[in-house]
Order: structure tokens, then C-alpha cells, then sequence
């Protein structure tokens, strides 16, 4: 059961072009986000369908891979682990962003 305890799994479509970034060592970093979609009806009976988008972090060779294959739009499955990053702003707010670290990456689709 410890494989289950943060783990995550999606399909989605790019919603941008991946962001790359090159790091000192010679590795990559991408950032991506991605749409899922449920659809539903609602209490009138109308079809709703409700977006919600999820913020993808992609390490190493996979990284490249991304780099190379995807695009805005294109169709992917993931599986990683959800992470928690914090910030402060200008003004001493502190910020809280949730991610995806992503560890294995299925382009689908054409």
C-alpha cells in the first residue's frame, strides 16, 4: 500500500508549449499544464463539462522528450506525485504551489 499513498495519475491535453529550462549541470527542467475534463448533468438536466487544470514538473530525460514531442494541445497520460512548493512575495505574503512531479509520460493521440 505505500505505493499508494501520493500518487496521481492523469490524461490531458497541453494547454501551452512546454516551458524548458537548461540547468547548470546539464539536465532539463519542463513545465507544462494540462486540462482535464468531467462531464456531467446537471439538476436540469443540461450537459456541464468542468475543465480543471493541473501544473506538470518533468525532470531529466523525460524532460527532453517533451522538449522534442509535445505541443499546445497534444494529448498525454501522466503518473507522478503531487509536491507543495512555497514562496514569499514582495509584500511577505506567503504562497503555496502545487505541482505534479512527473515520472512516467504516455503521448497519446495522434
Amino acid at each position: 500500500m505505500n505505493a499508494l499513498r501520493n500518487r496521481v495519475q492523469l490524461i490531458g491535453n497541453l494547454g501551452n508549449d512546454p516551458e524548458i529550462i537548461n540547468l547548470e549541470g546539464g539536465g532539463k527542467l519542463a513545465k507544462f499544464s494540462i486540462a482535464t475534463n468531467e462531464t456531467y448533468k446537471n439538476a436540469q438536466g443540461e450537459k456541464v463539462t468542468d475543465t480543471q487544470w493541473h501544473n506538470v514538473v518533468v525532470w531529466g530525460r523525460t524532460a527532453e522528450i517533451v522538449e522534442n514531442y509535445l505541443i499546445k494541445g497534444k494529448e498525454v497520460a501522466i503518473e507522478g506525485k503531487l509536491t507543495t512548493r512555497s514562496y514569499e512575495t514582495k509584500d511577505g505574503e506567503k504562497r503555496y504551489f502545487t505541482e505534479i512531479k512527473c515520472n512516467e509520460l504516455l503521448m497519446l493521440g495522434k
